[in-house]
């Protein structure tokens, strides 16, 4: 009995270190937010775990856990319709308002998920929630893009089938089937999603027979650069919930078949020093000290490395590639672009690169609103529900649905 007694102050001191986080003030729900972080890390520590055993992919696991967990939470609508389709050979989930008396075109959001192009599904209840609150709010019809998932595919393939179905999507035949205004459609994503959607819309805009174009693009917090590992975002959110550094770079790893071997390169920007002359044309794409506003810079530094190693652009180049780097996209693409709304979060190490992205965008001409939050963090938007549920969430959401419903 005594031995219980030191045991249990023992075990609540550990649970209480293994949990806590030191976050800024600012931050929405913070302790909310440490105990999803805590589930997270532990989650993820349990699947390298079996992936070191050789047991299986750690995301492979990662991705049944979140199934499995998701199986218990019920997400329904009576009001819209959800089907399950095939758009040129990539699997989509089309949610549908109800059909009005005057039989009037609806408006439309093509949606591409998140999850670091390897987890998630168009079929989670937080995505399935989020797409079926779109359908209600906007009285459109949505296409969440169930594109293929690391480690089953890398890249270019999950791009491959975000455009692909795009692509179906805007044909004229099948807009009038789902009775949707060709005038009136948006190209949306969130993370890794709004990475996909933004190359999408670059290509898009590229293709001269394409009948029908998207009239809007909406990109939530998008990861769109590998060049630079160390903007202030970056620099600022190293260690932030949900999303620290080193798992984004370890998501670009996986994204583009490259060896965890690499991270600390990528890490100290050596494969974009001053001496790969492959990188040296896009440096001044991403030059953050011209493009981001004081209040992101503040005091940080660029890093730049004097010499580094070439090899790794030569092996894995995609890190250049602009289908899988948007935000390294010429001026004359960025141009064609749609006009866009682009959400960032303070909290985030993605924030700079949705910020230069608006940037550049409007110093091409494009119209751009920047939705900046103080107090969210990475991943907030989709969640809204129980247990997962925080006030940044409701706050973007709506904030993100408020600007669709009053521009497309």
């Amino acid at each position: 009995m005594r031995a219980a007694w030191v045991l249990l102050p023992a075990l609540a001191a550990l649970s209480a270190y293994y949990v806590y986080l030191p976050l800024p003030g600012a931050v929405s729900d913070p302790w909310k937010l440490m105990l999803l972080d805590a589930t997270f890390r532990a989650v993820q520590q349990t699947c390298h775990l079996i992936h070191y055993l050789k047991l299986s992919h750690h995301l492979i696991v990662l991705n049944y856990l979140i199934g499995t967990f998701d199986k218990l939470k019920s997400v329904s609508s009576e009001d819209i319709k959800i089907t399950d389709a095939v758009f040129d050979g990539v699997e989509v989930r089309v949610f549908e308002p109800p059909a009005e008396g005057d039989e009037s075109l609806k408006r439309s959001v093509v949606y591409i998920h998140g999850g670091g192009w390897a987890l998630a599904s168009a079929r989670t209840s937080l995505y399935n929630n989020l797409c079926r609150i779109m359908a209600e709010s906007l009285n459109a019809v949505v296409v969440s893009v169930e594109y293929r998932l690391v480690p089953e595919v890398c890249f270019p393939e999950q791009y491959h089938d975000a455009l692909r179905a795009t692509k179906h999507f805007l044909q004229p035949d099948v807009l009038a089937e789902y009775s949707v205004d060709p005038s009136r459609i948006a190209i949306s994503g969130d993370s890794a999603g709004g990475n996909l959607a933004a190359a999408v819309c670059q290509q898009l805009s590229k293709e001269e027979d394409l009948p029908v174009r998207p009239k809007l693009q909406a990109l939530i917090y998008p990861v769109l650069q590998a060049f630079d590992f160390n903007t202030p975002s970056y620099q600022q959110n190293m260690n932030m919930p949900v999303l620290p550094r080193y798992v984004m770079i370890n998501y670009w790893i996986d994204y583009i078949n490259g060896d965890y071997g690499l991270a600390h390169e990528l890490l100290v920007n050596n494969h974009t020093a001053l001496d790969v002359g492959r990188a040296l044309s896009f440096r001044d794409r991403l030059n953050w000290t011209s493009l981001l506003p004081a209040s992101f810079k503040k005091s940080y530094r660029p890093v730049v490395q004097a010499r580094g190693t070439a090899a790794i652009v030569e092996r894995l180049p995609a890190l250049l590639d602009v289908r899988a780097v948007p935000l390294l996209a010429d001026d004359a693409t960025l141009a064609r672009q749609p006009p866009t709304y682009m959400l960032t979060c303070e909290n985030d190490v993605l924030r700079d690169d949705g910020a230069m992205y608006a940037a550049r965008l409007q110093r091409a001409g494009v119209p751009v609103t920047l939705d900046h939050f103080h107090d969210c963090f990475h991943g907030c938007m989709i969640f809204t529900v129980w247990p997962t549920d925080f006030s940044a969430g409701v706050q973007t959401r709506n904030s993100y649905i408020k600007w669709l419903d009053e521009n497309l």
